[in-house]
């Protein structure tokens, strides 16, 4: 079982119709919310879950965003080994299929310059797209059915095209 599909430009929508969930839920403190991930990167195959990165104005709203996000049917599971973050994650009932995971900050975090950088330089870059396309083809044949492994075989990559694209910004 290959771990990553072929792009689907239902993914854009699918993250904007989430994130309007989320919008509506009334979470005090929630500030934006961004799609990032390949699956936000057109034409770049990708995990078919939708990763999201919501900004929260300071600690504590979003701390009290747990129970608002347990009503909508997210597993909150805390930093989840980042220090900062609150992972949440959210299943298909009947399947149990993962559809959304969700990587919370705090507003000026520099996770989140970090991860809009890498994304928004895979959106205007097609050599850097292809070459990260290519590195996860050979990360998804070398561990199928592993997501660590997959993960832990795309990271020094991932790191190096992060600094270029944060360097690009300065």
């Amino acid at each position: 079982m290959s771990l990553i599909v072929a792009p689907d430009p239902a993914w854009p929508l699918q993250a904007q119709r989430e994130i309007d969930r989320w919008q509506s839920a009334g979470m005090a403190g929630l500030v934006e919310i961004h799609h990032i991930g390949s699956t936000s990167v057109p034409g770049l195959s990708a995990k078919p879950i939708i990763d999201l990165l919501p900004v929260f104005s300071d600690l504590s709203a979003m701390e009290s965003a747990r129970a608002r996000l347990e009503t909508l049917g997210y597993e909150w599971l805390g930093e989840f080994g980042l220090p900062g973050r609150r992972y949440v994650r959210l299943d298909d009932p009947d399947t149990g299929t993962r559809q959304f995971q969700a990587h919370c900050y705090v507003q000026g975090s520099s996770e989140i310059t970090r991860h809009l950088a890498f994304r928004d330089a895979l959106r205007a870059n097609a050599p850097l797209r292809a070459a990260y396309s290519s590195v996860k083809a050979t990360c998804a044949a070398r561990h199928p059915g592993d997501y660590h492994a997959y993960g832990d075989c795309k990271s020094g990559w991932i790191q190096k095209a992060e600094r270029k694209a944060l360097e690009d910004l300065a």
